[in-house]
This record gives structure tokens, C-alpha cells and sequence, in this order.
């Protein structure tokens, strides 16, 4: 019966993947010993800190390389104990994971020229050198203790393997051995997709990349101690996007033209307002009835009464866009006014590098910055790539601390969260900068059981989440204007993206990415409509030039209270395709060339115009060449500063 259900087998195969664990650490550890001057961690302790919370990407790592090694041992073949399936077991073993445990010691010596661990960004760089060989040769030469190192312990592991090897035996029963074979295998592989994962089969939490090791550490640098290179190269495998480009006709002066890449405002006398940046989960511009007046959409009703009533008081973008897809690619592009394309950003290989941002700007200026998200800790990225901004404090589940009020799904419900945040800001020193990333409106579309008659489910299910969301907001300001901060504060609104459309208006291709930006200050004069495109990139230049800040800034928006020194423009991307929207024209651009130009009311893209080509086409795909060049060269060249 024993040997029918293969305990042996799975004894050796715990012990051959904890092997590799244990083969990790030490690289983790040979990997701090030759960069410990650039990696200086204070304690024992900290330093082991820092291994535990990377066993999570070790996991990752170690199963993706060992998927076929661990297939191939628990397959119910009969034979898996003969000695002759044990070799090939062997030799796919070490063939899988010595070539991964190899990319850990390229990073003894390499970090130390990049400051980040190897991706497959370096390997493609290394693809176009004619003289491999060499390189390989030098690196032997001059680095011959990195390769005995790595001789001495491939060895040690291998004899580590051997010590512990798979009695033979034949299956007693053999509908014993299949069926817990069966039930082996589905216990295993629901450990492996956990494991993948980083750990955790939660539905708010997507696979741990690269951005998510910034999350468990004070000090930047010390996220790369908690990575291995073969996570790295991994997680960047399928994912870089990333590439330089040489566009011709594309130069400096062209650049520093149709760009502006720095920025340097003059208009307002220097103040240091408080500044709140709420970033809505999926709030469409198309919920909100004053930034749909214009739009003559037949019986349309707004979901969002108090921001109707706020914006009355507000300067309000009725032709306002995401410049991404998803909620990941919008904390970069409203707090950084970094977009992103075909891949986020933040899950590039470049996050890691200094970024001249809204919060470091606000920082030099003596601000105290926050970031408020009501999910675990660490969701979406935001708190590893809060940590690369720099900010100051970071509010999420964990420091709300009563999950009474965790809606089952994402995280805490809006309405006690933005009264947590409130109660929070009261505390602060002024000026102080704070961003909140709400969460109740989203799929699985549920709102609290206390308002399921208060909020109806309206036209299709979001309906109810806005509704709710909307009222989340009216508390908070309700209560934040009892508060001395309040009324020398600039509120910003703004979604990360849109969700479920009713209205055809907003399904048309370029409606899709619509959203509502809304600038709020108390009884000031930033109210009135502004029809000019608007975009998420231009947040973080509108409020440098609303505060009088003097200094010159990297910024690929532009302030959308200065109408002399820049055109407006937007661009995003449907992850295969740039949409650049500029003066009269929508165009469509792969990356190379332009595939259409449509008018700028055709935003359902019916009507492709590129046969009749004009100057005014040839200058908007200039400048949309000109963004790319210039956003790939600034994220690659690490020149984000």
C-alpha cells in the first residue's frame, strides 16, 4: 500500500526543490557580500528580513524553472522509480536549474555597472553583439572567482542530490497508485499556481513582478537583495516593450519643440496649498452629468450627484483621457505623468531609477506626502512603486485595522476609508500632499449591505458602485471642510480608468479611455469648464504651476492652466496601437507608421482619412514620433530626472 501511493517519491521531491532554496540563499548572500557597498544593510537581522520576504520570488522562480522537472516526477509512469528514469530525471533537473542558478552570479560583478538586477532587457542588448565569445572569454578571465564559485557549489549541489535518492519499488495496486497519483498531482499544482503567484489566490492580487520586492523595504536598493536574477529575467521575459527609437526626421530640436520635455512655469505667485489627489477606481467620465452637458446623449442621467454639485464650484475637463488601460498604469501617469503603452510602466524593467514626480517636486518644497489605498498592503504594485517615488507614508488595510468593513473582494469599503484618510490629514503638519486610490467601484459591482435600497442597481451593475462611491465622497468633504486644512487645500479628482459603458457615445474607440478631471480649491477662481484635450499627464504640471512652482521639471504634459506655451494633446495606447489625439485629428500609429487619421469628432474611428494626408497629419505624427522617442529614451536611459 506504501508503495502504491509514492511517499517516497514525494519525500525526494520536497527535497530536491528545497535544494534549490537553499542553493538561492547562498547566491541572495554571495550577491550582498559583492555589492555590500552598494547595498548596505545595517543588521544580521535586516539582512535576514530581507531573505524571507524574498522566498516569495524565490518560489516563483524555482517553479517556473522546475515545472517540467516536477511534471515529469509525479507523472504516474510506472517505471518513475527505475533507475534509468531517475538519470533523466537528473539531467533535467541540473540542466533547467543550473543555467537559472548561473544568472544569480552574472550579478556579483554586473550590478555593480547596472544597479539592478539582470532582466531580459540585457539580454537583448547582449543578442546584438558580434563578439559574444570574447565578452564571455573576459568575463571568465577577469571574474575567474564568480565562475569557481559558481563550479564549486553547482558541484555541492549536485552532491547534496545524490545523498537522497528514490528507493525502487513497483506499484503494489495499481488503482491505488493511479488514484492518489491523480491526487497528488491536483494538490501539487494547485501549490504551483499559488506559488507563481508569489504566494497568495486572492482575486485582488495579480502575479508578483519586479515592482513588488520595492514594497518590503525602507531603502530602495535593498528591493534588488530581496529579488534573484532569475526572477528578473523571467517576469521581464514576455513583458519588455521597452525599446529605444531612432524615428527619422526625429531630432533634439524636433523634440524640444513638439515636447517640451522640461517644463518651467511663471504664472502664479509661489503658495504651498495642501494638495489631495483622489484617483477613482474605474470612474468613467461618462457617470458624471456635468461633464456630460455637452454631449447631447439622449435621456442621459447622471450617477454621480455630488461631484454634479462639486463641479459647480470647480474647474472641471470635459475632454479628459486615461493615458493607460489599468489601474496599475494610472498611479504612474497622475503621480509621475509617466504613461504607459503596450506594458505598464511599473512592471517594466526600468521602475527602479530615480523619478522626478509630483511627490519628489512637492517634497523639495517641504511637503509631507501619503498614499492611500484600501487594499492589502502592497496591491497593484502601489506601495513598491509609492517606495520609488519616495513617499512619505502609506495607508493601506493593514493600518485601517478593522476588517469588519472589507467588502470580501479588494479591499475596505470607500466610505469608511475616506473617513480613515480624513481623520488622518487632520493630524498632519501642513503643507501635505496625500493620494487615495478608492476601491468600491469595481467588478464584482457590490456595495455595502446597509445602502443595497439607498443605491439602486441602475442600468447595468457599475450604476450602484459610482452611486455609492460618489456618496463615499460627499462624506469625506462633508466632514474635511470642518477642518482649518480644508480651506487652503487644492482637491484634484480624477479615474484610473473607465468600466461598463451604457451610453454608445462612450463606447466608441477613443471614448473608451474617457475620464472625468475635476480641480477643486475653496472660493477661488479655478471654476468654469475647459473643453481643451486633457490628460492624466497633465496633473502633476497643472498643480506645479497652480503652487508658483519656479524651478524647471521633467514633465511630458503640460499645465493645463497655461494656454500660450504648449498645444493640448493626448496619447495612449490600446496595447497594440498609439492613439495621438492633437487639434483636428485622431492618429493611429504601430509604432512605425501611421494606420489612420480621423477627424476629432469620429471618436468610434469610422472614417479613415490617411489617403487625403495633409501637413497638419504630417505634424501630428511627428509629434506623436517625437513623444515615443523621447518617453522610450528618458525610461531606458534611466533619465526620468
Amino acid at each position: 500500500m506504501i508503495n502504491s501511493i509514492r511517499l517516497n517519491e514525494y519525500k525526494v521531491l520536497i527535497y530536491r526543490i528545497f535544494l534549490a532554496y537553499f542553493f538561492y540563499f547562498i547566491t541572495r548572500v554571495l550577491f550582498y557580500v559583492y555589492n555590500s557597498s552598494l547595498l548596505h544593510v545595517e543588521s544580521i537581522y535586516d539582512f535576514l528580513a530581507l531573505c524571507y520576504y524574498g522566498l516569495a520570488f524565490d518560489t516563483t522562480a524555482i517553479l517556473y524553472v522546475n515545472l517540467l522537472f516536477i511534471l515529469f516526477s509525479i507523472l504516474p509512469f510506472l517505471k518513475n522509480t527505475l533507475t534509468g528514469y531517475q538519470k533523466f530525471l537528473f539531467y533535467l533537473y541540473f540542466v533547467t536549474n543550473l543555467v537559472a542558478f548561473a544568472t544569480n552570479f552574472v550579478d556579483f560583478i554586473y550590478y555593480k555597472y547596472t544597479f539592478a538586477r539582470t532582466t531580459i532587457v540585457a539580454l537583448e542588448v547582449l543578442k546584438h553583439e558580434t563578439n559574444k565569445a570574447t565578452l564571455f572569454s573576459s568575463f571568465l578571465i577577469h571574474y575567474w572567482h564568480v565562475f569557481l564559485l559558481f563550479l564549486v557549489l553547482s558541484a555541492f549541489w549536485i552532491y547534496l542530490y545524490k545523498k537522497v535518492s528514490v528507493k525502487k519499488s513497483l506499484a503494489a495496486k495499481k488503482i491505488h497508485y493511479f488514484g492518489f497519483s491523480i491526487v497528488g498531482f491536483l494538490i501539487i499544482s494547485l501549490l504551483i499556481i499559488g506559488g507563481i503567484r508569489g504566494g497568495d489566490f486572492k482575486k485582488s492580487t495579480r502575479p508578483i513582478n519586479l515592482l513588488d520586492a520595492s514594497k518590503h523595504v525602507k531603502n530602495i536598493v535593498h528591493s534588488d537583495i530581496v529579488l534573484n536574477t532569475p526572477f528578473a529575467i523571467i517576469r521581464t521575459l514576455f513583458t519588455n516593450s521597452f525599446v529605444k527609437t531612432n524615428y527619422k526626421n526625429v531630432t533634439n530640436k524636433v523634440i524640444l519643440e513638439k515636447i517640451q520635455p522640461i517644463k518651467q512655469y511663471h504664472n502664479n505667485p509661489k503658495t504651498k496649498p495642501n494638495i489631495v489627489v483622489f484617483i477613482l477606481e474605474s470612474y468613467g467620465r461618462e457617470y458624471i452629468g456635468a461633464l456630460n452637458k455637452g454631449a447631447k446623449i439622449t435621456n442621459y442621467k447622471s450617477h454621480a450627484p455630488f461631484l454634479d454639485s462639486l463641479s459647480q464650484h470647480s474647474l472641471i475637463f470635459t475632454n479628459g483621457y486615461a493615458n493607460g488601460r489599468q489601474s496599475i498604469h494610472g498611479m504612474s501617469s497622475i503621480l509621475a505623468g509617466i504613461p504607459s503603452f503596450k506594458d505598464a510602466f511599473t512592471s517594466s524593467p526600468y521602475p527602479k531609477q530615480k523619478i522626478e514626480s509630483l511627490v519628489s517636486t512637492l517634497e523639495s518644497e517641504g511637503y509631507n506626502t501619503s498614499f492611500f489605498h484600501g487594499a492589502a498592503n502592497g496591491s497593484m504594485g502601489f506601495l513598491g512603486f509609492g517606495n520609488i517615488l519616495g513617499i512619505d507614508n502609506y495607508y493601506g488595510r493593514t493600518e485601517f485595522n478593522d476588517d469588519s468593513q472589507f467588502d470580501g473582494f479588494w479591499g475596505i469599503w470607500d466610505e469608511p476609508f475616506l473617513q480613515f484618510m480624513k481623520n488622518t490629514l487632520d493630524k498632519k503638519k501642513t503643507p501635505f500632499f496625500a493620494s487615495v486610490f478608492t476601491v468600491s467601484s469595481h467588478e464584482p459591482y457590490i456595495i455595502p449591505e446597509k445602502y443595497k435600497n439607498k443605491f439602486q442597481e441602475g442600468s447595468i451593475p457599475m450604476h450602484k458602485c459610482v452611486e455609492y462611491t460618489d456618496y463615499a465622497l460627499k462624506r469625506f468633504f462633508g466632514e474635511a471642510k470642518k477642518q482649518p486644512w480644508f480651506s487652503n487645500t487644492i482637491f484634484v479628482l480624477v479615474a484610473d480608468h473607465g468600466n461598463q459603458v451604457f451610453y454608445n457615445e462612450y463606447n466608441k474607440a477613443i471614448n473608451r479611455f474617457t475620464v472625468p478631471i475635476i480641480i477643486y480649491k475653496p472660493n477661488s477662481k479655478y471654476v468654469g469648464v475647459d473643453t481643451d484635450l486633457a490628460q492624466q499627464i497633465d496633473i502633476y504640471p497643472t498643480i506645479l504651476d497652480m503652487i508658483g512652482y519656479k524651478k524647471r521639471f521633467r514633465s511630458w504634459g503640460r499645465s493645463l492652466l497655461d494656454k500660450k506655451s504648449s498645444e493640448p494633446f493626448v496619447i495612449n495606447s490600446t496595447g497594440n496601437i498609439y492613439q495621438f489625439l492633437r487639434g483636428n485629428y485622431i492618429c493611429t500609429f504601430d509604432g512605425k507608421k501611421a494606420l489612420g487619421f480621423y477627424a476629432k469628432d469620429d471618436k468610434g474611428l469610422e472614417k479613415n482619412l490617411i489617403q487625403h494626408k495633409n501637413a497638419e497629419m504630417n505634424d501630428i505624427e511627428l509629434h506623436c514620433k517625437a513623444f515615443i522617442q523621447d518617453y522610450m529614451e528618458r525610461v531606458v536611459d534611466k533619465k526620468l530626472y
